[in-house]
């Protein structure tokens, strides 16, 4: 059964060999995350700059501490998008434990995963280190998605590590097909692409809810 697939044992071979999943790198498959994005007022950007700013001050004095991505970025992105509010509902995982050895350095590092209205799942990769990238969480993402029994319907999702968030879409048809956004990087100069990643997350989330 599909729903047997949530364990940190999975990777992205695993979901290639069992469920015959496929990446899509046509634009077409998911415009998604580039059209149609709402604005957002300057409340939301004054926010916005101070996670930036904040997390920027967090990774000047390392080491991180447990739970500091959620914390200092997903829950201040969470609150000033209204997900914390109906018709919205936030459902935690069991976390997964990540452990990588890196020139006889043991690292260590978990998974969260949130989901919100069943079809968008928010994965937070966390390291005392910041050693993780998203690619870490994809695999458990994505078999996360495939067991959403909405199977009609897309299913959304997002993985971040605090300085980096990448959005997923997910297609159950003959074969299952997925694709990414670009990486959005907390740190970036210039304008804040926090802004982009808000705006995107409310896109999305307005396509859940509609699509119920």
């Amino acid at each position: 059964m599909v729903q047997t697939v949530q364990t940190k044992d999975i990777d992205l071979r695993y979901l290639i060999d069992n469920f015959g999943i496929q990446l899509v790198s046509d634009d077409y498959f998911f415009p998604e995350w580039q059209e149609g994005l709402p604005e957002i007022n300057d409340f939301e950007k004054q926010l916005l700059d101070r996670v930036k700013t904040g997390f920027i001050n967090l990774l000047e004095y390392p080491p991180l501490l447990e739970d500091v991505v959620r914390m200092a970025v997903l829950d201040p992105i969470l609150f000033v998008g209204g997900f914390f509010l109906h018709p919205f509902y936030i459902k935690s995982e069991q976390s997964v434990e990540l452990v990588t050895e890196d020139q006889g350095i043991m690292i260590k590092g978990k998974i969260d995963t949130l989901v919100l209205k069943d079809r968008f799942w928010v994965m937070v990769i966390e390291s005392k280190r910041a050693s993780y990238s998203t690619e870490a969480g994809l695999a458990q993402l994505l078999a996360y998605m495939l067991a959403n029994p909405h199977r009609e319907q897309p299913s959304y999702g997002m993985i971040t590590t605090g300085g980096t968030f990448v959005f997923v879409k997910l297609l159950r048809k003959e074969r299952p097909q997925y694709a990414l956004s670009k990486g959005f990087r907390t740190r970036d100069p210039g304008k804040n692409q926090l802004y982009d990643v808000l705006r995107i997350f409310k896109h999305l989330s307005q396509l859940v809810i509609e699509g119920l």
